[in-house]
Formats: structure tokens, C-alpha cells, sequence
């Protein structure tokens, strides 16, 4: 009888911690925080030590991903939007120290991220292909987050601005550090291939750079349009 009864006592305690870590998992994949109106976090992907991807003729997507981003915050910020950058200089954001720095310094974006809070967080990358046919530009997001989600359709069709034929579509990702661990609405914005000649080229011209600017700017507006309507219509 004794030990029916521990049996029962020891069945009881491994469902109460099962509940207990299920609670926990829910928490840390569902975490509330209170989203900063007007406020966006530009991440221009890489950096210092990390060049991210060298395509034809040597193009080093660190440097793109830098100049693209900041002609993104000086569009937005004629149009009265608050913009936080994860980085204004050819540096990572732990400050090239050490090893493993490249896991730190996605700590580090993460973190801006995350304290920032902001209505939407939109990463500036470059994409490599072993086929140089591979082109085009495309948006990533969180495959479990329907906000990420809507975010990246409407960026994916704001891009439509720079390159009419691209067939490309917005994309689910479960796997990219910078997507599982933000809190708020993130997406990843390849702006081409710079295994691509044609695209390399293009990425590298300062134009071409101001149109991606611009489609950028103008699908964050539109998202951000969107959470404001939204938001109006529920307390309404």
C-alpha cells in the first residue's frame, strides 16, 4: 500500500513539473512586451571581423548592408519615425574582441532589439547562392509569428518597386537566431544575390541602393500603417 501511494506521489510530481515546463516554454515563445509606437530597429547584418558574404568581384555584403541601412533611417526619419541602429560603423557590436564573437554579436542585436521594443525590427542582409543564376530579392520571417508574417508580404510586394519581375516571395524561417529570439515583429530583408553578377553590380550602385532604400522606407511605413489602423479599430 505504501508504495502505491509513492507510485501516485511520484506520478503526480513528474505531471506537475511537465505542466510547469510547458507554462515556461509558453512564456519565453509568447513574451509580452509593450511595443514603442513610431519606433524602428534597422540592423545592418554583420560587420568588423564578419564580412558576411563576398559575391563576384569581391562585393562584401558588410559594407551594403551598412550604406542601405542608413539611407533607410534617413529616409524614415523625415517621416518623423524613431530609428534605432544596431550599428553605424564597419564594426561587430561586441568590438571584434576574442572568439566566438559572432554568437556574441547576435546576442548583442537581439538585445537592442528586444530592450528597444520597437513596432517593427527590419534586418539588412545580402543573399549567395552556389547557382549565379539564383536572383532577386526576398523577405524572411519567423515562421510562428502571424505578425512577422503580414510584416514580411507587405515588404516582399514594396520590393516589386525595384524589381517588377521578381518572382520571389516572403518566406517562414524557424531556424535564424535574430528571428527566433526577438520579441517583437522582425524580418530579414535580402536585398539580392550577390552570387548574382547582375544583382552584385546593381547592389553596388549607389541609384540602385537609394531605390531599395526607398521600397524599404516604404514597406516599413506601410507596416507600420497598418499596426496604427489596427490598433485604432480595437479600441474603437
Amino acid at each position: 500500500m505504501k508504495k502505491k501511494i509513492e507510485f501516485a506521489v511520484l506520478i503526480c510530481l513528474i505531471a506537475a513539473l511537465a505542466l510547469l515546463n510547458k507554462n515556461l516554454e509558453e512564456q519565453v515563445s509568447s513574451p509580452k512586451v509593450t511595443i514603442r509606437a513610431n519606433t524602428v530597429v534597422l540592423d545592418a547584418g554583420h560587420g568588423g571581423g564578419d564580412p558576411g558574404k563576398v559575391g563576384v568581384s569581391d562585393v562584401v555584403e558588410k559594407e551594403i548592408n551598412l550604406e542601405i541601412a542608413k539611407k533607410v533611417e534617413k529616409l524614415l526619419k523625415k517621416e518623423k519615425i524613431k530609428v534605432i541602429m544596431t550599428r553605424e560603423e564597419d564594426t561587430m557590436l561586441t568590438g571584434d574582441r576574442g572568439t566566438g564573437t559572432k554568437a556574441e554579436d547576435m546576442k548583442e542585436r537581439v538585445r537592442i532589439i528586444n530592450d528597444e521594443a520597437p513596432q517593427l525590427a527590419v534586418s539588412i542582409h545580402q543573399n549567395s547562392y552556389q547557382d549565379a543564376v539564383v536572383h532577386g530579392a526576398q523577405v524572411f520571417y519567423y515562421s510562428g509569428s502571424p505578425e512577422g508574417e503580414s510584416a514580411a508580404k507587405v515588404m516582399q510586394e514594396a520590393l516589386l518597386s525595384v524589381d517588377a519581375d521578381n518572382t520571389r516571395q516572403a518566406k517562414g524561417n524557424n531556424t535564424y537566431y535574430l528571428l527566433k529570439r526577438t520579441e517583437v515583429p522582425t524580418i530579414i530583408v535580402e536585398c539580392g544575390f550577390l552570387s548574382n553578377p547582375e544583382d552584385a553590380m546593381n547592389l553596388c550602385d549607389e541609384k540602385y541602393q537609394e531605390q531599395m532604400s526607398e521600397a524599404i522606407c516604404k514597406g516599413i511605413l506601410e507596416i507600420i500603417g497598418k499596426e496604427k489602423s489596427k490598433k485604432k479599430s480595437e479600441t474603437s
